[in-house]
């Protein structure tokens, strides 16, 4: 049977959650979140060619070494916010977070790279002409149709890393008993 969805909190992911008081459990989200499952495994089926930096340098490493360091940033600035405004309060709120910065950051890291690709290409055009025909080709593969794909893999890679936040990180935050009888009865009021 399915149960009524009367009040806000009934709804999935709207249970209250505090951090949990294992330190190792916030190091094992970080670990869980940068581990993205669709980047492991196409690494161990497909490794990559290059695995050192440079230009020819697979894009998954370069994701996985962002993810390894968005992930524990992540959580640094969630346990800010936590502190400063006592947000998010929820399992549904975490991943929120998670997935809309996410999503901020390939959008940003995107941009950055197309600006990036076309600056270096003005250096490597003959002439005026070359250097704008470049810029325009690059502002379109990277910025234009790159764009989209970065960011639509930023939300899901956000999204494993948020879930992985909320269940693993956070538990549900114990109920306040009313002792003294001076919390206002819900039902009554």
């Amino acid at each position: 049977m399915i149960p009524s969805l009367e009040r806000p909190e009934d709804f999935p992911g709207q249970q209250r959650v505090t951090w949990r008081r294992e330190p190792h459990r916030i190091v094992l989200a970080a670990i869980a979140g940068a581990l993205w499952p669709p980047l492991v495994i196409t690494l161990m089926i497909w490794p990559p060619q290059n695995w050192l930096p440079g230009l020819e340098t697979d894009w998954r490493l370069i994701v996985l070494i962002i993810g390894l360091a968005a992930v524990p940033g992540g959580l640094w600035l969630l346990s800010r916010e936590r502190d400063l405004t006592g947000r998010p309060s929820t399992r549904l709120g975490v991943v929120w977070r998670f997935m809309f910065f996410g999503g901020l950051l390939s959008a940003g890291l995107q941009a950055m790279l197309a600006l990036i690709v076309s600056v270096v290409g003005w250096f490597e055009a003959g002439d005026v002409a070359q250097a704008a025909g470049a810029t325009e080709t690059t502002l379109l593969i990277y910025g234009v149709g790159g764009l989209p794909i970065a960011v639509l893999l930023g939300v899901s890679y956000a999204l494993w890393a948020g879930l992985c936040a909320a269940f693993i990180a956070f538990m549900p935050q114990p109920e306040v008993r009313d002792r003294l009888g001076v919390l206002r009865d819900r039902e009554s009021g």
